[in-house]
């Protein structure tokens, strides 16, 4: 015999409210059953079809979409996945560049600045055009070294590093060690000072090696490994010689 739940007790398992069962009642994507007295009420079945409904929208795929699958029209899942992750890498990146333009401005009133609302959106509007114009730079060179999985990988752990991380800092400090080995060139790789340089670098990567995939980690590698093919396109802060020389010095340290 077909289990029988009511209403209440599905929202209640799916989280979703009895609006939205109506609501996707209404656009076909749920069909509950009626009781004698007109009530609506559903099986085991249609639960399920609830389920797989409320894990599709959190992949983010639209109402549509996922009418299509579910009717079993003809559709190019695969591409389909793909143009969705197109679509929360671009959001992950707009929420890193939000985040960096907040922190950068917190930083600012922590200084004792006096940001009002005009020099608040004047800020935005500033740093929005400059992220855009680094953002296009990495873009072109990161789409030449990093897969598919690299790319979903960085999209999602990203946001691991937290709120605590800076990445406006973050980049004036590998900016500052990168011009201060560029200066101590040419040195022994093996020696207190080129460690000592090898020890700081660590310590700024820190935060990426702690959430990096190691797809991220392979893909990076290369990109580095090949960045006399790129130099001057996009700016890490150090240029090739610099990164040659840290190689050096963490192959002496082993």
């Amino acid at each position: 015999m077909t289990q029988i739940i009511d209403i209440a007790e599905v929202a209640r398992t799916t989280g979703l409210s009895a609006r939205a069962l109506r609501f996707y009642e209404a656009r076909g994507l749920v069909k509950p059953l009626r009781t004698g007295s007109g009530r609506r009420c559903y099986g085991a079945g249609e639960l399920e079809r609830l389920h797989q409904l409320v894990a599709l929208k959190r992949a983010g795929l639209s109402l549509q979409q996922i009418k299509a699958l579910f009717d079993k029209k003809p559709i190019d899942l695969r591409q389909l996945v793909a143009l969705q992750l197109d679509t929360l890498d671009d959001q992950a990146r707009a929420l890193t560049e939000a985040r960096t333009i907040l922190r950068t401005t917190l930083s600012r009133i922590d200084r004792g600045e006096p940001i009002d609302a005009a020099t608040f959106c004047s800020l935005i509007r500033t740093g929005d055009v400059m992220m855009t114009d680094e953002t296009e730079k990495w873009q072109a060179v990161t789409d030449r070294y990093l897969n598919d999985e690299a790319k979903a990988d960085f999209a999602r752990t990203l946001p691991q590093m937290g709120d605590s991380f800076d990445a406006a800092a973050a980049g004036a400090k590998w900016k500052d060690l990168g011009s201060r080995i560029k200066a101590a060139l040419p040195m022994d790789p093996a020696s207190d000072a080129a460690q000592a340089f090898a020890a700081e670098w660590k310590a700024l990567l820190e935060p990426f090696t702690r959430i990096a995939t190691p797809a991220m980690m392979a893909q990076t590698r290369e990109m580095y490994a090949n960045m006399d093919k790129w130099e001057g396109q996009a700016d890490p802060g150090f240029d090739h010689e610099v990164f040659q020389f840290i190689q050096a010095a963490n192959a002496a340290a082993q």
